[in-house]
């Protein structure tokens, strides 16, 4: 025996035994977690809070500190939050809405934020998102609210006013398109299906490869995956999650014109959320009539207080014509007392003024 065989073979058995301690730790943890579940329950009841958005964030962001390497930080915390997932659904077996079909990229962002161990539910519109957490239905929901490229989504920012649930989290997903077809040959395809958004994000690309091919939009990236299922002669564009849940064949890979190009999700739930140590506050505001400095007046509490401010953005009112609202992010959380200020002063300087939540800022956002 070789001293190469002999060293592979002393490699392969420390793996065994560290796999073993793995097995064995993963375990203890369930167990623990079980144990905290119980102890939660007996001091709260069985309506006892048992998804604790900041603790995930914490753990995650400590394994982004903490990390020695070689995994790569992003590996590690994908890997950390699945067994979360699988912890937490030994007692608590997440019902989670999204903006479906199965197979789109809110599905995508759903699983990247609370792992695989849930109970997924696609849900066709917005709208029916929020009712499903609402009612109980279901714990949490998710849905996007702007794109890098695209910008944002509307109708999710005006869903939020006239809704009692909160922002419990958000997500950063990265959008790579692919070309996804059971055509053998490229020069035969004749229609490319997708989602208008998910076009016009890939309009150069498709210019380039496919001029004179017709383009055809319809509602969402899986319906059109599921289109051409049994259309040899037509082509999808959607992300990797659709092509495998259609087991159809990825002909090209990131074919978006940005490469950067990211779509940033919201977590929604009835419940706020605490503290995580590295949070976002958003809010509307409105007033009743426009007046001069009205904005400038409102967001100058941000910058006397030295508050960042993430995003700004205005949509019509639907009670008054040229009448707006504001929608603002930024960063802190309620429970400071800065941000307590800040709060305390909008309402004194609008019309109209709502928390829409306190939540983790996103923890990790995947590169290519």
């Amino acid at each position: 025996m070789s001293d190469h065989t002999t060293d592979l073979a002393d490699v392969r058995s420390k793996i065994d035994a560290l796999d073993r301690d793995l097995l064995r730790l993963l375990n203890a943890r369930a167990s623990l977690a079980q144990a905290a579940a119980r102890a939660k329950q007996a001091e709260h009841g069985p309506a006892a809070e048992l998804f604790r958005p900041e603790r995930e964030a914490q753990l995650l962001r400590d394994a982004a500190r903490s990390n020695p390497g070689p995994l790569a930080t992003a590996d590690v915390q994908r890997i950390l939050s699945e067994v979360v997932s699988a912890c937490r659904a030994l007692e608590l077996p997440l019902a989670v809405a999204f903006l479906g079909p199965k197979g789109t990229f809110t599905e995508a962002a759903t699983v990247k934020h609370f792992g695989h161990c849930i109970q997924p539910v696609p849900i066709a519109t917005i709208d029916a998102v929020f009712r499903e957490v609402e009612s109980g239905n279901c714990d949490y929901g998710v849905v996007p609210v702007e794109n890098s490229t695209e910008g944002v989504v509307n109708h999710t920012l005006d869903t939020f006013l006239h809704s009692s649930l909160c922002i419990c989290g958000e997500v950063m997903v990265p959008i790579h398109h692919c070309l996804i077809s059971a055509c053998a040959d490229l020069r035969d395809i004749q229609v490319i299906v997708s989602h208008q958004q998910s076009l016009a994000q890939c309009r150069k690309w498709l210019d380039k490869e496919f001029p004179g091919v017709t383009r055809e939009s319809v509602s969402s990236n899986a319906e059109a995956v599921r289109r051409v299922v049994d259309l040899p002669s037509a082509a999808a564009i959607a992300g990797q999650i659709a092509a495998e849940s259609y087991n159809l064949p990825v002909l090209r890979e990131n074919i978006e014109d940005e490469p950067d190009n990211t779509t940033r999700f919201l977590v929604i739930g009835r419940q706020p959320v605490a503290a995580s140590g590295d949070d976002k506050t958003s809010v509307t505001f409105s007033f009743s009539k426009n007046r001069p400095g009205g904005l400038f007046h409102a967001i100058e509490v941000f910058a006397r207080r030295d508050i960042n401010m993430t995003r700004i953005e205005s949509r019509p009112s639907r009670t008054e014509r040229w009448n707006y609202v504001f929608y603002v992010d930024f960063v802190g959380h309620l429970s400071d007392p800065r941000v307590g200020d800040v709060i305390a002063e909008l309402q004194q300087r609008t019309d109209f003024m709502k928390i829409l939540g306190s939540f983790p800022r996103a923890v990790y956002e995947e590169t290519r």
